[in-house]
């Protein structure tokens, strides 16, 4: 039987199996393992998780679904076989693409049940191209789709820059916290669905949307698992918010006598002078809560500013690398930049790096052998 079958077809079926394989143990990874093999100092966001579990199982069964169709003869067989499995992604594996996207920006719970609104259209427009067996609405579902991936794009652009500007403004750490990324994963996902759209009977095309699958589940699986939840952070932020400001008995003010003028002196003596700006993964609430005030009026303090919360525990970080390095070489003692960074409050280097160019205009090493003139 196999004899009769064109190489490149059997080539072509093994891929299917092998992708469909692939998601099913990235579904089952994400749904079972409790620990996290990628980064085992994160943990990821269970929603995220689940959500991008429920994708990778969507994948695995399309895959299976066709897999059938590489062995069909008759044409009309296959146009409806291909018709059913077009209208299957575009309810169900497009749609989830988009929430894992919508996941994880954490700054706040977006709804998702306009995702199904959005691409309704499209699962109707193929609901009806199945009862007519016929391709005549894919070009125009085609033209639909990419109106949508563009309003897509515009609307990842805004929220992830929006999404952005709420991690330096509560977060002295960005590890595994931005997103950015995620940019990335949106246009695999687009380049993905736009390939498979266009249509086509070449095994090319087959071969390059199952590479691109498998990229895209790679990238995927490592993307959940090394982003932080941030939902508790979220959630102590609300409850600052809703307290309005929280009496400390070690600050000598009362919380309703605090306002934006008095919160200069306040992080003085109970953030550059305790050097609590040494502490990992500090956020805007902790601080606040530290000198006695609230996330809004420290954040109208840091706006007045012209800065950001990121920016001035930032600041004091590199000061403080700056007199380690200053007191090392006076001292004539041994010394790393990667020991000195972490001494300052960065758990990774890279992130120190790109927090020293931004403040100093220059790199590390430059900067230190410039120092040493």
């Amino acid at each position: 039987m196999f004899g009769q079958i064109p190489h490149e077809i059997i080539l072509l079926f093994m891929l299917y199996a092998g992708a469909a394989m692939m998601d099913a143990i990235a579904c089952v990874y994400l749904l079972l393992r409790r620990g996290n093999a990628f980064a085992s100092d994160v943990t990821p966001p269970l929603r995220l998780r689940r959500w991008t579990a429920a994708f990778f199982a969507v994948l695995a069964l399309g895959h299976v679904w066709y897999l059938p169709a590489a062995l069909l003869t008759s044409s009309e067989d296959i146009n409806l076989w291909m018709l059913i499995g077009g209208l299957l992604d575009c309810l169900l594996a497009f749609p989830l693409g988009i929430v894992i996207l919508l996941c994880m920006l954490q700054d706040r719970r977006r709804p998702l049940w306009p995702v199904w609104v959005m691409v309704s259209p499209l699962v109707v427009g193929m609901a009806v191209s199945i009862a007519k067996c016929s391709y005549a609405l894919v070009p125009v579902l085609n033209i639909y789709f990419l109106l949508l991936g563009i309003g897509l794009v515009v609307y990842m652009v805004r929220a992830v820059r929006q999404y952005g500007r709420w991690l330096r403004d509560n977060y002295a750490d960005l590890e595994h916290k931005e997103v950015w990324q995620s940019f990335l994963v949106l246009a695999v996902i687009l380049l993905v669905f736009g390939i498979y759209v266009s249509g086509s009977d070449s095994l090319t095309y087959e071969f390059i949307i199952q590479v691109c699958g498998i990229v895209l589940v790679c990238y995927l699986l490592w993307r959940v698992e090394t982003l932080s939840d941030l939902s508790q952070s979220v959630e102590q932020t609300a409850w600052s918010l809703a307290q309005e400001p929280v009496p400390m008995t070690a600050v000598p003010m009362t919380a309703e006598t605090t306002t934006p003028d008095d919160i200069g002196p306040l992080l003085q003596q109970y953030c550059v002078d305790t050097k609590l700006y040494l502490q990992h993964d500090l956020t805007v609430a902790q601080l606040a809560q530290t000198i006695g005030t609230n996330r809004t009026y420290l954040g109208q303090y840091f706006a007045r500013q012209d800065t950001t919360y990121n920016a001035y525990i930032n600041n004091l970080r590199i000061n403080h690398f700056i007199s380690l390095y200053r007191e090392a070489v006076a001292a004539q003692r041994p010394f790393s930049a990667k020991n000195l960074a972490n001494d300052s409050g960065y758990r990774s280097y890279s992130t120190f790096s790109l927090a020293f160019k931004q403040r100093m205009g220059q790199s590390v090493t430059a900067w230190m052998q410039q120092s040493a003139e």
